[in-house]
């Protein structure tokens, strides 16, 4: 076994192994090749005569309906939701709801509330322009009013 790849010994052996149990016939062969799967499905399609599989074709299309085998209908097209149409900064901070009393918890609850309607994860692919663009100006508009928010608190 020297020389072979895993593979081939592992063939070798199992010839081998074969060889000192007796040759089996060529049908129970075929389905007693691989211990434990010598019943079950694969068992029963044999003994049925249907391990042929056009005659297992020839049965599921008999028995499938029309609407089985018409071609799949297109899935609608996704419409934009109309919050991801307000890309503009005044819309976006208007979206936010920011006030010149704004805390830092504040800010940080807004935040995240406006990234579980807009982030782009949660949009289809064709939306997701969008959707980053009203990320990003979101994020720029509480960044600023954090920094201003820091400014006068040090006043």
């Amino acid at each position: 076994m020297f020389g072979m790849s895993v593979f081939q010994s592992v063939l070798e052996r199992l010839k081998a192994e074969e060889d000192e149990e007796g040759a089996a016939d060529d049908e129970q062969a075929l389905h007693t090749s691989i211990r434990g799967l010598n019943g079950g499905f694969v068992g029963n399609l044999a003994a049925s005569g249907m391990a042929d599989s056009s005659a297992v074709q020839r049965a599921y299309f008999d028995t499938a309906s029309d609407e089985m085998l018409a071609p799949p209908k297109p899935l609608p097209k996704p419409v934009m939701p109309e919050h991801l149409h307000r890309i503009r900064p005044g819309q976006i901070a208007a979206d936010l709801g920011l006030t010149e009393t704004e805390t830092a918890q504040g800010l940080a609850d807004k935040r995240r509330r406006f990234a579980g309607d807009n982030h782009p994860d949660v949009h289809p692919p064709e939306f997701r322009t969008n959707a980053t663009i009203r990320m990003k100006i979101a994020n720029m508009l509480i960044d600023e009013a954090q920094r201003r928010l820091r400014l006068m608190q040090r006043r």
